[in-house]
């Protein structure tokens, strides 16, 4: 049950969203959470890295799962995905920052790219940007 304030807007924020923010909200997770697992790794904390680094696989899994495959970018896409499931994991066994901060670049050009479609969808008329 739902009971903080936080938690129902949160709730309330993802049930009226569009498809584009729901894509926007899944790459601003993502990159929060490489970003806590990037510091675990800094600090030597460990298990915040392995936590928060596997958050950060599982939006990458979900945002993989949701690819439109009528699109011919989807297999782009789909191959970036991976790739950046791939450094996440590396980083997380390995505790090397270094794969995660180049995940951590994809992501971050991927969501500024998704803000940019976003505006030309709206500017554009368009009801709703698609994912891949």
């Amino acid at each position: 049950m739902i009971t903080s304030p936080y938690d129902k807007y949160r709730q309330s924020s993802v049930q009226t969203a569009s498809p584009a923010q729901l894509v926007l909200m899944l790459y601003d997770g993502a990159i929060r959470f490489v970003k806590i697992g990037i510091d675990g790794i800094s600090n030597n904390d460990l298990p915040k890295a392995n936590q928060y680094l596997g958050k950060a696989q599982t939006i990458v899994s979900e945002l993989m799962s949701t690819l439109n495959h009528s699109y011919d970018i989807s297999k782009n896409l789909f191959a970036m995905y991976e790739y950046i499931n791939y450094l996440l994991i590396q980083a997380n066994i390995k505790k090397s920052k270094e794969p995660a901060e180049e995940a951590l670049g994809y992501l971050t050009d991927l969501y500024e790219t998704w803000i940019q479609a976003s505006k030309l969808a709206v500017s554009g008329g368009t009801a709703g940007v698609q994912h891949g």
